[in-house]
């Protein structure tokens, strides 16, 4: 197994590089059709890692991480699995895929706040305009009073 690199992203300028002493692949059999080897190939891959156990994040990196991706946190443990694949090596792949989109989401800073803003004066107006015309409309429809 070999280390997971992580592309520069917001919140990680250098981008990261998770040792694959870090990392815990787990192989077992997949669901579905695999013809003569579907009982005995392990192509289903499991693939965790210790947010808070590890050495490459820095402190507010782990903070967002721990923060953010609680609902899928096994303790401290994020795992992602991938078996959509007849190949092991393939869904490797797609494991370690998934896991970086993970972390490069979570490590993201948070969006800058909304500024509030007030309708233009034009957009009141037309607005108003439109409701008036409307309210016109469905007068005109109303039956003439005796």
């Amino acid at each position: 197994m070999s280390e997971l690199r992580i592309a520069p992203a917001p919140g990680m300028p250098e981008g990261l590089v998770i040792p694959a002493d870090e990392l815990v692949e787990r192989y077992s059999h997949a669901s579905g059709p695999g013809g003569q080897g579907v009982n005995t190939a392990d192509s289903r891959v499991r693939l965790s890692f210790d947010v808070a156990a590890s050495a490459v994040l820095d402190e507010v990196q782990r903070e967002r991480l721990l923060r953010r991706l609680r609902s899928r946190l096994v303790g401290s443990v994020v795992t992602v699995v991938a078996a959509e694949f007849r190949s092991q090596r393939q869904n490797r792949v797609a494991a370690r895929e998934r896991l970086a989109a993970l972390l490069r989401e979570g490590i993201a800073p948070p969006p800058p706040p909304r500024r509030a803003t007030r309708p233009t004066r034009g957009s009141i107006e037309r607005r108003l305009t439109t409701k008036r015309r409307r309210g016109d409309t469905k007068r005109h429809r109303a039956r003439p009073e005796d």
